[in-house]
């Protein structure tokens, strides 16, 4: 009698959310991110309190910047304990959601369709390559006269840097399916509607979620250039406004939350790419 071929007992079963993050936190991998950000924080407290590096001389302390993030009577008026600390990062995150969504359902159509016909390729990628390398700064005064508020102005300013990050990486998504696959499709008697969701869409999935993490980052570094330009709240503002005062160690809390909640919000959407493409994450074995 043959034995009969084990199966994984694991395929269809939902992990619980507890073990995940317990396996996550036992992982030599989560201490050396842990390790690295460590040490980053530790070469800038070197530089600039503990050695007074003369580069570093005028730049912000460290420990007055934690003293200040952590008081319940913050000298400047920005710690844990305010509440303008927390409606600056609000505003900063709803502008950048707002652009991102914008960038998000303008992006990834256009460039799975510029991948998948030829003719509006030729058509419109000259026209992306021409405006792309614009500084987003060179498009605040035409932003100004286009949108009649700031707030419109900053979104728009913010979605344009995100949306060529995403037209460019959902393109390069489709130029990489394998050809075998359009052919097979074409064999087996599949449209042209069903050849676009069922092999352009999958296949270009990876690429479109890494343009998507990229153009994540896009917003917020061209969401703090519009925020200085014309906001009257937002991180980019606060970090702005704390130098323009003199008030140095806000500078620093400003670009600490800057970059965690701009971590934060590009691991939701790995997290949401791997729920997806869970058949490329068992495929590569990282399920």
């Amino acid at each position: 009698m043959t034995a009969k071929p084990q199966q994984d007992l694991c395929v269809g079963v939902k992990i619980p959310l507890g073990y995940r993050l317990k396996k996550r936190l036992t992982e030599p991998r989560f201490y050396l991110m842990l390790f690295g950000v460590l040490t980053f924080f530790f070469i800038y407290y070197a530089l600039v309190d503990l050695f007074k590096v003369p580069r570093f001389r005028l730049m912000p302390s460290l420990v007055d910047a934690g003293r200040e993030w952590f008081s319940k009577d913050p000298v400047y008026g920005i710690s844990f304990y305010s509440d303008i600390y927390y409606w600056h990062i609000w505003a900063s995150v709803r502008r950048v959601a707002i652009a991102f969504l914008m960038a998000l359902a303008l992006g990834v159509p256009l460039g799975l369709m510029m991948g998948w016909s030829r003719r509006f390729y030729d058509y419109t990628f000259p026209i992306l390559e021409m405006l792309r390398p614009i500084p987003i700064l060179a498009w605040v005064p035409l932003a100004i006269l286009m949108w009649p508020t700031p707030e419109q102005s900053m979104i728009f300013l913010t979605a344009l840097a995100a949306f060529f990050a995403t037209v460019l990486n959902s393109l390069l998504g489709v130029e990489s399916i394998d050809r075998d696959y359009f052919r097979a499709a074409h064999c087996l008697g599949a449209s042209e509607w069903d050849l676009f969701k069922d092999v352009i869409i999958p296949g270009a999935m990876p690429y479109v979620f890494t343009g998507l993490q990229i153009a994540m980052g896009a917003c917020w570094f061209s969401l703090v250039a519009a925020e200085i330009v014309s906001g009257e709240h937002g991180l980019g503002y606060l970090i702005w406004e704390s130098y323009y005062l003199v008030q140095f160690p806000v500078i620093i809390i400003g670009m600490v939350t800057l970059g965690f909640v701009g971590w934060s919000c590009s691991s939701i959407i790995r997290v949401v790419g791997y729920k997806l493409m869970d058949w490329k994450v068992r495929s590569e074995g990282r399920g």
